[in-house]
């Protein structure tokens, strides 16, 4: 007649004395228990469990099950002796096996003899014992552990409690390395879609400077993450003109973006209607105080150049004043009236400046003059004054001068700039 498997709450009979060298084996495990907590690596960290528990207990096998909980399975993650299933086989949690049960009810279950065990399922066919141990953190199932062995009753009282204070670190240590995994594959997740988005933004950047007879224009933008609120665009117009545009975001990284890029879209169609830049600016900013959400908004310089009779028209939406450099003087030009876009309805004035040869013009954002030093100075209006000014200044050498003045602190703003020169 076959007898009734022990579980967890079953009177065990009197143990059987443990070799003294087992003992130390056993001790030694349980020490090295408490050091797996420090492995992150998943895969590394159950495989070591796996073989270490076979090697210590004499096991036929061991093995780990991870639960998933969102299909309501076990899911084999590490094997060490069992040929009959390998890592990824599943188990129903409440239907299948010693595992199933255990994790279904949240208990130890011990078959000293698996030949009459009902939720016994056979793997090896040497196997005559066998333990399941649930593996939780707080009420939180974890996984479970199995180990088998081929002498009937094994697995002594005092080796049952020793695994059970062992399963207490290896659910602590999967746990944590689960977590650890999770987070690290949706770090890599976000740093590729933000490479991605980081592509598609460079993409929208000018590829080259504009061919424009008498002038030299080039731009250059660097984000201080991944993407930026910040842009530059030139944008061909009818009878030779072109249109110029710096702008800034409210904000930082993937948001700023993409206001960046719906914002991009728009000034591109409407300057395209060939409207002066207050015209554009008004036009724009009521379409932004419809679409942005509360608090964004975008700060821009938009110029048409006419370079047949060297003359610039600009409006300026709450941006940075645009420097002129020309051979007598250095000054920031203003401008009447232009708030932000997108914050309230208003207008925008328009300012005419003529570019004499030998004169130079600096659209620019506030990652330039506001970048700091260790002793927490800005780098400011003079210092920018005074790099323009310098014969060989251009857009690269800008932004390396600001780099040099960081001194290892970085940029922590993105850093745009437009430089065009007036003579070539």
């Amino acid at each position: 007649m076959a007898t009734s498997p022990r579980t967890a709450t079953t009177v065990y009979p009197p143990a059987r004395a443990l070799q003294i060298d087992q003992v130390q084996d056993l001790l030694k495990l349980e020490k090295a228990a408490k050091k797996i907590t420090s492995i992150l690596d998943l895969d590394q960290l159950i495989d070591q469990i796996v073989n270490d528990v076979a090697s210590s207990f004499g096991c036929l096998e061991a093995n780990i099950f991870l639960h998933d909980e969102d299909r309501a399975e076990l899911v084999v993650a590490g094997v060490h002796g069992c040929t009959m299933y390998g890592k990824g086989h599943r188990l129903k949690v409440g239907k299948e096996g010693m595992v199933g049960y255990v994790a279904a009810t949240g208990q130890m279950r011990y078959a000293p003899d698996v030949r009459v065990d009902p939720y016994y399922i056979g793997c090896e066919e040497s196997t005559l014992s066998e333990v399941a141990i649930p593996l939780q953190v707080g009420q939180q199932l974890v996984g479970v552990f199995t180990a088998s062995h081929p002498e009937l009753d094994a697995f002594p009282q005092e080796q049952l409690r020793i695994l059970q204070a062992l399963c207490s670190h290896i659910a602590v240590a999967v746990h944590n390395a689960r977590l650890f995994q999770r987070e690290r594959q949706a770090r890599e997740t976000m740093d590729r879609e933000a490479q991605e988005a980081r592509t598609i933004q460079q993409a929208l950047l000018p590829k080259s400077s504009p061919y424009v007879p008498g002038f030299a224009i080039s731009g250059l933008s660097i984000p201080a993450g991944a993407v930026g609120g910040d842009w530059y665009d030139f944008i061909p117009m009818e009878d030779g003109r072109w249109g110029l545009v710096l702008a800034d975001v409210s904000g930082k990284g993937m948001a700023a973006a993409l206001l960046m890029s719906a914002t991009r879209g728009m000034l591109r169609s409407l300057a395209e209607a060939c409207c002066t830049p207050g015209e554009v600016l008004t036009r724009l900013n009521r379409l932004l105080v419809d679409d942005f959400p509360s608090g964004r908004f975008v700060t821009m310089v938009y110029a048409v150049l006419d370079p047949a009779n060297r003359m610039l028209t600009f409006a300026n939406a709450g941006h940075l004043r645009p420097l002129l450099v020309t051979v007598s003087e250095a000054r920031f030009l203003e401008t009447e009236a232009g708030i932000p876009l997108g914050l309230g309805f208003g207008s925008f004035s328009e300012t005419r400046v003529h570019l004499a040869e030998g004169s130079r013009l600096l659209f620019y954002s506030d990652g330039i003059t506001e970048a700091m030093n260790p002793q927490q100075e800005e780098y400011g209006d003079v210092r920018l004054r005074d790099h323009v000014r310098r014969a060989d200044s251009s857009t690269e050498g800008l932004l390396e001068d600001v780099r040099f003045f960081a001194n290892g602190t970085g940029l922590h703003d993105d850093a745009t700039v437009i430089i065009i020169k007036s003579g070539l």
